[in-house]
């Protein structure tokens, strides 16, 4: 990690709209512009619609330059749907990555989404990067990943209140179907899993 630097989190408002897409579209379309155009739109689906829960910003020098998203997927228990909170997308400027502002974002995320009241935030993403951040395998609380194109050590849970028969797999809201948005596709499918030593 490069010098971290001094940064403000706080909620998203409505004039922190373009901005936000902006650094999503930045942060995805590192090397593949349409990507951060697919995942900016696929925020902007889940922000106008009743699926949003939650949305923070990381402010430097009063610009925004980091956000992280908080919305609604289920768990699918044999006993009932279980409603649980999904971190979804990350998102830093790409000219201030590792110098904190992603871990800063993590870390208020989990807060914000305790304070929800859903036994559990998940997420598709590094085990280093998230497990150092509080995440662990949902594989270890018998959580499974809503496609085969999510490895399964990439399906990351921070559990608040799950009890022992919140077990099944994930669901994922239609908006990330219609996106493409749900796990990998090769060739990327396939280096991600060479790098967890799976497939």
């Amino acid at each position: 990690m490069s010098e971290p630097i001094p940064v403000g989190i706080r909620p998203a408002g409505p004039t922190d709209a373009d901005a936000v897409l902006a650094v999503i579209s930045a942060a995805f379309g590192a090397g593949a512009p349409e990507r951060g155009v697919q995942v900016a739109d696929l925020w902007a689906e889940v922000r106008a619609g009743d699926l949003l829960l939650g949305e923070l910003v990381a402010v430097v020098e009063g610009q925004v330059v980091g956000h992280v998203g908080l919305s609604h997927c289920w768990l699918d228990a044999r006993r009932a749907l279980v409603d649980l909170t999904m971190l979804s997308p990350l998102s830093t400027r790409p000219d201030l990555e590792r110098r904190g502002i992603g871990s800063a974002l993590v870390a208020a995320a989990i807060e914000a989404a305790r304070a929800v009241g859903r036994p559990a935030l998940v997420l598709e993403g590094s085990p280093a990067f998230y497990g150092a951040r509080g995440f662990g395998p949902a594989a270890a609380h018998g959580i499974e990943p809503p496609s085969m194109r999510v490895p399964a050590p990439a399906l990351q849970v921070v559990p608040f209140a799950l009890e022992d028969w919140m077990t099944g797999r994930i669901v994922y809201p239609d908006v990330w179907w219609r996106h493409d948005s749900t796990g990998l596709r090769d060739p990327d499918l396939a280096e991600v899993e060479a790098a967890l030593g799976i497939g």
